[in-house]
């Protein structure tokens, strides 16, 4: 369709639209139309001229999501048959080794609010903003059309208030097309097993942009005795320092659920999970109280929620991120490896090392970086979207 109404830039924004960027800030529209409702599709202009086309949420301090800068290009179904057979493309050339991974990357793929992950047979899409209800069925259709053989399409809608990150809202479920998801999803993941569960799980239920940091965990637990996995979650991590020769691995999360959960795929993995340590417990605490016994790891890794949820929370963020790795850095024997990440995309990389060298600092430990990894090739990233530059993993070496 073409565009259903005009939002008029205020003076001088019209710039990073027309270099790129996919966001149009509330405060930036110098009118809108009175009760214009949810998923109209506008055309954002400049002095009378247009600048560009998107969707209109009313709900959201982003008030438009731009999908195309080509004024004779129509936002129908055909607009969104092409752009996911396009981010399909790109897992066929670039995702390999493995039955899970991100199918649609929002603005990374120029879909803007649009997630999709794939598990085996089953499509999981979340909608991150009401701008886009109006256009679910045909994201869905295209999702089902566009991949083979895909047995159903699972939808799980996050809509976030102004004050929150995305990803911040209900979490509601329900079958969008298709057949219903088992109530464990087993995807293989570079030979490891998961067991997913999309309804109930954070997020689509998996943390697919750790997938290669896992593979690396794999590879660097050999020989290491003892590991430590904080905000284990379900034991991505602590499966995989297990299969790659970790002799016992503890791992840490507050949700009960999620730690049963992890030592199903324990078994899943042909692993006793007898012979390692699961504790439904806040990891600070535990930290704590490792350190006064004298607890040492040979690895630990620690992967905890974002921090920082709006942009007024960055400094506590920091402050918390640097506390965090100082209470780990407390448990990691000398010569161990610390692998630790944010996932605060209002953080950026450089602020999260510094907090790690405040970290180092207060702890008197010296640390060397061995590897820092960002997202993996099905989570991409616009070079005009810095936003989405959100993840950052650094492996550290504790000086032996």
């Amino acid at each position: 369709m073409k565009a259903e109404a005009e939002l008029p830039l205020r003076k001088d924004l019209a710039r990073h639209l027309r270099a790129g960027h996919p966001w149009v800030f509330r405060k930036a529209v110098e009118r809108a139309p009175a009760r214009l409702p949810a998923g109209t599709i506008v055309d954002v202009t400049e002095d009378g001229r247009f600048v560009a086309r998107g969707y209109y949420d009313p709900h959201s301090a982003i008030s438009v999501r731009i999908l195309t800068r080509e004024p004779a290009e129509a936002i129908d179904a055909a607009f969104w048959r092409r752009r996911v057979a396009r981010a399909v493309a790109l897992r066929k050339e670039l995702v390999r080794d493995t039955t899970g991974y991100r199918v649609v990357h929002g603005e990374g793929d120029a879909l803007p609010g649009v997630v999709a992950d794939r598990y085996d047979r089953h499509v999981v899409l979340k909608l991150y903003s009401a701008g886009l209800t109006p256009h679910r069925a045909e994201i869905v259709e295209a999702l089902h059309a566009e991949q083979e053989g895909v047995a159903g399409v699972f939808g799980r809608d996050e809509i976030p208030r102004d004050d929150q990150d995305e990803g911040e809202g209900d979490g509601s479920g329900r079958v969008l097309w298709g057949a219903e998801p088992p109530e464990r999803i087993a995807i293989d993941e570079h030979g490891m097993k998961v067991l997913v569960d999309v309804r109930r799980g954070q997020k689509t239920g998996h943390f697919l942009d750790q997938r290669e940091n896992r593979r690396m965990v794999r590879d660097l637990a050999r020989g290491r005795a003892e590991a430590l996995n904080l905000f284990g979650y379900t034991g991505g991590f602590s499966v995989a320092a297990a299969l790659g020769g970790a002799g016992h691995v503890v791992t840490v999360d507050v949700d009960r659920d999620a730690i049963a959960l992890a030592r199903e795929n324990f078994r899943a993995n042909g692993l006793d999970a007898a012979d390692h340590a699961f504790a439904a417990e806040d990891c600070f605490e535990l930290l704590a109280r490792y350190k006064r016994e004298g607890r040492r790891f040979d690895l630990v890794v620690c992967d905890p929620p974002a921090f920082a949820k709006s942009q007024k929370a960055v400094e506590g963020a920091l402050a918390g991120y640097a506390s965090l790795n100082r209470a780990a850095l407390a448990v990691l024997a000398p010569g161990g490896l610390l692998v630790t990440a944010s996932c605060s995309a209002r953080v950026s990389a450089e602020q999260f090392a510094d907090a790690v060298k405040e970290a180092a600092y207060k702890a008197r430990v010296d640390l060397a970086l061995v590897a820092e990894t960002r997202q993996p090739p099905d989570h991409p990233v616009s070079l005009q979207f810095r936003e989405g530059r959100y993840l950052k993993c650094m492996v550290l070496r504790r000086a032996g």
